[in-house]
């Protein structure tokens, strides 16, 4: 398993609105040498980068910058830089879709590292349900995977997340000339299966928000 740390989480302003209630976003976490922190402007070059590394390219369609740079300005996203160790060295990032959907469904959009097989993609994960569910009062936190990445999708699977669906041959990959599509895999998780896992131990219990 991998090693955890207590979550510490600095909201300052609501994104989460509806006409019933307010909901706080969450804009930095911090857990043992993990933390994620909101991407600026200045970080979009990486954030390019890490998409374009070849370890990373096969499982993720690539976003332009501009993308990025609308994810991180339109307030339904939240766009976060991975820190990691004693250094605070940037290790990937995150992307968060759906933070004020009426329906309260947020979802995993992307998470894409520049460091692997030290634990930090799961522990990021815990850190994402803690802030979906916590944080964001999330009713569903979902995503999808390429269904040939099979250690992401082993991943979301004992970390609680449910298989749904497949979307059959969704995704284009290649060129003109030569291409193919991708089936990919919907996974999520309900607020109450969260619940369920701290309640028995498989998630550690959240702290309190400092306001």
């Amino acid at each position: 398993m991998a090693e955890q740390g207590a979550l510490a989480v600095l909201p300052f302003h609501a994104v989460f609105s509806s006409p019933r209630r307010s909901m706080p976003s969450v804009d930095f976490a911090e857990s043992a040498h993990l933390r994620i922190r909101p991407t600026m402007l200045s970080d979009l070059d990486y954030v390019v980068s890490v998409e374009q590394d070849d370890r990373n390219l096969p499982f993720i369609t690539p976003w332009e910058r501009t993308q990025h740079e609308g994810a991180v300005r339109f307030p339904d996203s939240r766009h976060f830089i991975v820190e990691a160790g004693a250094a605070w060295d940037r290790a990937g990032f995150v992307i968060l879709q759906g933070c004020r959907n009426p329906s309260r469904s947020v979802e995993l959009k992307r998470l894409v590292l520049q460091v692997h097989g030290q634990g930090i993609g799961r522990r990021c994960v815990r850190m994402l349900k803690q802030m979906a569910f916590r944080d964001l009062q999330a009713h569903r936190f979902w995503l999808d995977v390429k269904s040939r990445n099979t250690r992401a999708l082993h991943l979301y699977a004992s970390e609680g997340f449910v298989e749904e669906g497949l979307l059959r041959e969704s995704v284009r990959v290649g060129g003109d000339e030569s291409f193919g599509y991708e089936t990919m895999v919907v996974m999520s998780m309900l607020d109450r299966e969260y619940q369920a896992r701290l309640d028995t131990g498989c998630e550690t219990p959240p702290p309190a928000t400092v306001l």
